[in-house]
């Protein structure tokens, strides 16, 4: 049985790569999309719902779960793969995306970040040490470091300032928790912003720290998809090849493509859940948007190539009408349809990779995408 932290490669086709991860609570098959569950679920979906699509891995918020309930008190009730009755894998993220994103209410120091909570306004600390005993405390199969992203439009110099800072942080993460402490795996985070010798730069100052994986970070920032497809192909080719690759954040279909054509294993994004709240559902036909009057009395399937729960039961006119009268029934039935579409795909990619016909599935996506929602 393949230990945690175990990567193994079974297929390339081109920069392409079809891998296993090994973890605590079991393998996962790469290239792979983890659904986001912010604070301990995924939006109105159960463990038996992610269960059925074959979700492999799902992903916590250190930054929420620590304001509630609390990691402590999740420590106390065996962990979050316990409390949330999850039992596959669990990524925690450090919190610095949130950090980043709430610019206005913290501030950044050597030491770490002071932040206000967004729920009391109560004041409180991040250090790299305390992220990694937050997520500790959470038992998540995969912790990350603590880092600053840097916001688009960041010129050189605070680049360069804050990913050396961000690679101090990584070593005192890494020391807070040695290789071989137990079963949780660390990954790196990738900064330097929209400079490619930065890039370069900060992978190499990690890859010096060695990480069970390498994640890429501050990418879909507000840049334009031109500009972040440039420095994907640029920095991930360079990531150790034996060492699981993972890209942050970033999460349309053609974006995951993308990103496997330049050789990530693992994606995460709201996207999928958070469209389809309101509206905006992912098939193979295209994006629809659902609350559109057209779809009024439309009695067929969402997607006539889908056989999820949603579109074997119900029509794209019941699914509009639970959208407009705001029945909490179309936040579920929508969101598992999306997830099971990001899944399936996922699958579909897969497969490819092993028959050496990736580019035929990524062109066939791309023809789809081109068009506009219907």
């Amino acid at each position: 049985m393949a230990n945690p932290g175990d990567f193994k490669l079974h297929a390339t086709d081109g920069l392409a790569r079809r891998g296993t991860l090994a973890t605590a609570h079991g393998e996962i098959q790469t290239p792979i999309f983890m659904p986001v569950g912010t604070q301990g679920t995924v939006k109105s979906l159960s463990p038996t719902d992610l269960e059925e699509m074959e979700a492999q891995i799902i992903l916590g918020n250190t930054y929420h779960l620590y304001l509630r309930p609390g990691d402590d008190l999740v420590a106390r009730r065996g962990g979050l793969h316990k409390f949330a009755n999850w039992k596959k894998p669990i990524l925690t993220d450090s919190g610095g995306f949130q950090v980043f994103s709430l610019e206005s209410i913290r501030k950044l120091s050597e030491e770490g970040v002071e932040f206000r909570s967004y729920i009391d306004g109560s004041k409180h600390f991040f250090s790299p040490e305390k992220a990694i005993d937050i997520q500790h405390n959470l038992g998540s199969d995969i912790m990350m470091v603590l880092d600053e992203c840097v916001g688009y439009g960041a010129d050189y110099a605070y680049t360069e300032k804050s990913l050396e800072m961000t690679t101090r942080w990584a070593k005192r993460c890494r020391a807070r928790y040695p290789k071989g402490s137990g079963d949780q795996l660390m990954f790196g985070i990738v900064q330097g912003g929209f400079f490619k010798d930065l890039r370069e730069r900060s992978l190499e100052q990690l890859r010096d720290i060695d990480f069970e994986g390498f994640a890429i970070g501050g990418l879909s920032v507000g840049e334009g998809t031109e500009e972040m497809y440039d420095i994907l192909h640029h920095i991930t080719p360079l990531m150790p090849t034996e060492k699981p690759r993972y890209l942050m954040g970033v999460g349309t279909p053609l974006d995951i493509l993308e990103g496997v054509s330049a050789g990530v294993d693992m994606f995460d994004c709201v996207l999928p859940s958070r469209n389809a709240r309101n509206g905006t559902l992912f098939t193979s036909v295209g994006k629809i948007n659902i609350k559109k009057a057209q779809y009024r009395e439309d009695d067929s399937p969402l997607d006539p190539n889908c056989d999820c729960y949603t579109c074997r039961n119900f029509s794209r006119a019941y699914l509009r009408h639970l959208y407009t009268a705001k029945e909490l029934l179309s936040y579920r039935l929508n969101t598992y349809h999306n997830l099971h579409f990001y899944l399936k795909l996922m699958k579909e990619v897969r497969n490819s990779i092993e028959q050496g016909c990736f580019n035929k599935v990524k062109a066939k996506y791309e023809a789809i995408y081109a068009k506009p929602a219907a």
